[in-house]
């Protein structure tokens, strides 16, 4: 009706400023179409346009490693085939054979996600890994649950390769500031650990008891018998040696574990801390976002750095024993401590992360993090709360994580833009890996199976190659 009541000379001239306003407009939007195209992945962006979309991550990829990581993540969509993983291996080594099982294994899920048995394929891997400006964080896949527990010298073993792990990342040039992970569980058996738990529950243990035990004090701990006692003294010793070695060297990141053991392993976590974190973060602790007591703990560490003047280190995570910790509350008739939603456990790991981000604003030197998490959401949330406090992004306070072969476009992407990313490495033989292996692919099983989109983005660049090979052939 309006376009009747217009002259006709004033519609002709406004159907062609509106033509012409268009096609500016659409100029406008293919030159920043062109422009994102045509920028390099190094340039730095804005923490608003941080994208974990773009393909072109993956041209550091060979051709083999595509095609491994296309295969291999195929595999992980089936929750039947993780699920009973484990059964699967066990039954195809019994039928194959040993060494024939370890042939079939290495170049495909081993490769995958281990890094190597020998130092030399170790480094091989480690030093590729630095050409695309990531970091290794050694993982020795040891650890211990209940019932498993085998006698002093297969810890003094442990020891032994937890040793021989810091001597790695320290003496290589993989990282200017290498990372090791550490599970207590291979240096203390499980069950002293859950005894401690029940233990620190009725009453408080002075942290300069546990220092003291680590400077070769004869100290004897309430409630524990003689030959626990003796164990927790040897344990505490093995630890302190790896304090000793690591410290101005290696940064050491104590994972936790079960809720029925974290108190323990947060006690001498914290102990090791007051004795080896006095002028920086070499002993860091885990917080799992999952649990509803994480953001208290988290705080609590906090307030305890501050009363005992050490610095603090924080690996944060969601959690990965979801499953097991609600199936054994509800066994034993307790109070479930996982969160109840997806969106709790979020809003816990990014209120938890921006506690921390907030006092490394104002302490740089005093507390730093690691933001363990294939979240991509959480990941721009940390980018951005950087940026707003002015936090540098290789600065050393703040840092990313993920696992080897796992979220790479992530991983990549970040590096890109310039901020310390470490990869978590699992090393060994195939023997020796395969029960890690098992477990983290059980308990990461949701992440494993909500890979969909690194597949979409792998295969965008399996076929970018195919054509570009195609069109150069022609």
């Amino acid at each position: 009706m309006s376009s009747v009541l217009r002259p006709p000379a004033l519609h002709y001239f406004l159907s062609l400023r509106v033509m012409s306003l268009a096609s500016r407009m659409l100029a406008s939007q293919h030159a920043k179409l062109a422009a994102v195209k045509g920028r390099d992945l190094r340039d730095p962006v804005a923490p608003t346009t941080l994208s974990f979309e773009d393909p072109r991550a993956f041209r550091v990829k060979s051709w083999w490693e595509l095609m491994r990581a296309l295969g291999v993540f195929r595999l992980c969509s089936f929750p039947t085939l993780v699920n009973n993983c484990g059964k699967v291996m066990t039954f195809t080594r019994t039928i194959l054979g040993k060494q024939a099982f370890a042939k079939v294994l290495r170049p495909f899920v081993y490769a995958q996600f281990v890094a190597g048995e020998t130092e030399k394929e170790i480094s091989e891997s480690m030093e590729k890994m630095s050409s695309l400006g990531l970091r290794p964080m050694l993982a020795v896949p040891i650890e211990e649950d209940l019932g498993e527990s085998t006698g002093e010298r297969r810890y003094d073993d442990n020891l032994a390769a937890m040793l021989e792990c810091v001597r790695m990342s320290h003496c290589n040039s993989w990282s200017k500031d290498p990372m090791m992970q550490l599970k207590i569980t291979a240096l203390v058996s499980p069950e002293l650990c859950v005894k401690l738990t029940c233990l620190v529950k009725e009453q408080q243990y002075d942290l300069d008891l546990l220092v003291g035990a680590m400077n070769s004090e004869a100290v004897v701990f309430p409630g524990l018998s003689d030959s626990e006692n003796t164990h927790f003294l040897c344990g505490l010793r093995r630890l302190d040696q790896i304090g000793e070695a690591s410290i101005n060297k290696v940064r050491i990141l104590v994972d936790a574990e079960y809720t029925y053991m974290n108190p323990a392993l947060s006690l001498i976590t914290m102990a090791m801390m007051k004795k080896f974190n006095q002028d920086d973060a070499w002993i860091w602790n885990t917080y799992q976002c999952y649990l509803k007591e994480s953001r208290d703990l988290l705080l609590e560490a906090i307030r305890l750095s501050k009363d005992l003047s050490f610095c603090l280190g924080v690996k944060l995570v969601r959690g990965a024993y979801m499953d097991k910790e609600r199936k054994l509350a509800d066994k034993e008739r307790r109070t479930d401590p996982i969160h109840e939603t997806w969106e709790c456990t979020n809003n816990c790991y990014n209120g938890s992360l921006d506690i921390m981000l907030n006092l490394i604003s104002q302490h740089p030197d005093r507390y730093k993090i690691i933001v363990a998490t294939h979240n991509e959401e959480s990941v721009r949330r940390a980018v951005a709360r950087m940026d707003e406090l002015g936090i540098d992004r290789n600065g050393g306070s703040v840092c990313f994580g993920q696992l080897l072969g796992m979220c790479d476009h992530v991983s990549l992407t970040l590096a890109q833009q310039g901020f310390s990313v470490y990869k978590s490495v699992p090393y060994g033989s195939v023997d020796d890996t395969l029960p890690y292996l098992v477990r983290r692919a059980q308990e990461n099983r949701t992440i494993l199976q909500g890979i969909r989109k690194e597949r979409d983005l792998l295969r965008q660049e399996f076929r970018r190659r195919v054509k570009e090979k195609i069109t150069w052939a022609k």
